[in-house]
């Protein structure tokens, strides 16, 4: 039933029966007799199948809500059980948004000193991602905005707030400035990240708060690309200030910080609400919540 499930929630994910056998490791016809078998067990039809994946039945989706928490359980189970013979270890699968990444550096170096026996893997994703890999079971947790964008039914933890600044070559007439006003930035030639990142959503309220409208020549999901068009002298960029500092840092740009108050937002560990959490889930929420009281000092 286990096994069933897990395939039905990734056939639920990739919306394919292709691709979610290829995610599974599996054949397509091993996946498709699988969810028949689900189906026959359960006595209800879960997907609609025409030539091809049509989408799930209302029972489907039903069960799919049933699937997430049954099989989160049975790996909430086996991790458990896992700590109590090895100790906290095994694979932790982590997404944050774009601007926190330094940040996700900062907890998994420190908790990594503490339990060598636990592996991460680090994806840089939208915070709407997050939260649909999270949902999926693909990630144990996350590192994302926590009060600008509604996060749904999760367990959050506070790690930092985050503060803006101006990033500009060195030759610029703002790298002089002990700081910029965001009303100053109209005209400016600018380089932000795309709409669907939150960060950009965030600096797009706070310029328009300012009387500004943003019009940038350059958009891209990575803060490198933004940071490399900077660094040709003909552009300028946003940035948390903590990673502004990371990525300006041997490199002939200068970081200004930007006038306060505009709303900054606060960050921090996501996990999906369950009780109880894996132990090492439970130890990697306890680190952020210490980063945060550090911050927060």
């Amino acid at each position: 039933m286990i096994d069933k499930l897990e395939m039905f929630i990734a056939l639920a994910r990739e919306s394919h029966f292709g691709r979610a056998a290829e995610s599974l490791g599996i054949t397509q016809p091993s996946l498709s007799a699988g969810i028949k078998q689900l189906e026959t067990q359960l006595g209800v039809q879960l997907v609609w199948r025409g030539s091809r994946y049509g989408g799930l039945t209302p029972e489907g989706a039903r069960v799919l809500e049933w699937a997430r928490s049954i099989v989160g359980d049975v790996r909430t189970m086996k991790d458990e059980m896992r700590a109590v013979r090895e100790g906290l270890s095994g694979n932790v699968r982590l997404a944050a948004v774009p601007t926190a990444l330094t940040m996700v550096a900062e907890l998994t170096s420190a908790f990594a000193k503490e339990h060598p026996g636990v592996r991460f893997t680090i994806l840089s994703r939208t915070s709407a991602e997050i939260l649909t890999m999270l949902e999926n079971l693909e990630i144990d947790g996350g590192v994302t905005y926590l009060d600008n964008e509604p996060l749904g039914k999760v367990t959050s933890v506070p790690m930092y707030r985050e503060r803006y600044s101006v990033v500009c070559n060195a030759n610029s007439p703002m790298a002089e400035r002990a700081s910029v006003g965001w009303h100053e930035l109209a005209g400016a030639p600018l380089c932000l990240l795309t709409q669907d990142m939150q960060n950009r959503r965030i600096i797009n309220q706070n310029l328009a708060e300012a009387g500004v409208v943003p019009q940038p020549t350059i958009e891209s999901n990575s803060t490198v690309v933004l940071v490399a068009h900077v660094e040709t002298g003909d552009w300028i960029t946003i940035l948390p200030h903590r990673l502004a500092g990371f990525l300006s840092a041997g490199k002939t740009l200068v970081r200004v910080p930007l006038d306060e108050p505009r709303k900054g937002h606060t960050l921090g560990m996501i996990a999906a609400a369950r009780d109880p959490q894996t132990p090492v889930m439970t130890a990697i929420l306890q680190m952020a919540r210490k980063i945060g009281e550090r911050e927060a000092d």
